[in-house]
């Protein structure tokens, strides 16, 4: 099936990007924690130093499940390649991330990230594609997680000139639940101090993005100054999730979905909301200076701690 602008359900689903690889070790672990603000309050907080020093013995560093989202950075960096779509890069916003978690990530590995278009919807005067990223093991070939971005591309709509705007998605619609904010008082509150160097630290974790470390840039961007990236404040949300419904548990966390809202900037107070509702936690985070939601989404967890 085709619209009159040549796209087709057949050219979303069979569309793939070059395969990338993504090498890291302890140290690039052990930076992406520290760069979502990892024993940031506590530099012996006795739930996040396992994800920087090899504390009591353990044999290695625990990953963050977050540092998955790194994996298809590069992608993203690259541009979007889709035939019969044109765009302006410096237009593009990060919208949502889709995380779901097959195995514990090694603390040093080397990955294979296959990069598929999950989706494509014309919006009228923008266009979102989404972009799913499977991630394989590089010697044992074992599939480690699936990563979903979705790409907001401003000035890219209107391509399917046709009286129905063309829209498609390779995966079923209730793979991905609604995010519901509860009206109740939530089950934990945390509250976390970004740095005013956040991003500066964050960004050595691969995404380079200069928005995020360029004053000039980021005024041309509408910002009157560099901004958070927003898989930061994400991973500074499941990090709350983590330590307060988790206890500190990286490993009880299952998928993970991310709506970005509202900018943040670097040396902002984060405070994330989160109700336990079943297996499934959702969450809010504000910007507390400015008393504004930035990201909201939920957490799917595999057990629930006794403690609770």
């Amino acid at each position: 099936m085709a619209d009159g602008s040549g796209f087709s359900h057949q050219l979303v689903a069979s569309h793939r990007f070059p395969e990338t690889t993504f090498d890291y070790t302890e140290r690039d672990v052990a930076v992406y924690a520290l760069g979502i603000g990892a024993c940031g309050r506590d530099a012996v907080d006795e739930d996040e130093l396992k994800y920087v020093y090899h504390e009591n013995g353990q044999k290695s560093l625990q990953v963050l499940p977050t540092f998955s989202a790194l994996f298809s950075v590069g992608t993203m960096m690259k541009g979007l390649d889709i035939p019969g779509l044109d765009y302006d890069p410096r237009l593009l916003l990060h919208g949502q991330q889709y995380i779901e978690l097959y195995q514990p990530f090694p603390s040093s590995a080397s990955l294979v990230n296959k990069s598929s278009l999950a989706g494509l919807h014309d919006k009228g005067k923008a266009a979102i594609a989404e972009i799913e990223t499977k991630t394989y093991e590089k010697g044992s070939g074992k599939l480690l997680c699936m990563g979903r971005s979705t790409a907001f591309l401003r000035g890219a709509g209107g391509f399917s000139k046709s009286p129905q705007p063309y829209s498609y998605s390779t995966y079923p619609k209730d793979q991905i639940g609604a995010i519901e904010i509860p009206k109740s008082l939530p089950s934990a509150v945390f509250q976390d101090l970004t740095q005013p160097s956040q991003a500066l630290l964050y960004r050595l974790s691969g995404d380079y993005n200069p928005l995020h470390s360029d004053p000039n840039i980021a005024t041309v961007a509408g910002f009157s100054r560099p901004i958070l990236h927003g898989l930061c404040t994400l991973g500074f949300a499941v990090r709350a999730v983590i330590k307060s419904i988790c206890r500190g548990d990286a490993n009880a966390v299952k998928n993970i979905l991310g709506r970005f809202l509202l900018h943040v900037y670097p040396g902002e107070t984060l405070i994330t909301e989160m109700w336990l509702q079943g297996s499934r936690v959702f969450y809010q985070t504000k910007v507390k200076e400015r008393n504004r939601a930035v990201l909201a989404g939920y957490v799917d967890l595999r057990h629930i701690p006794s403690a609770l």
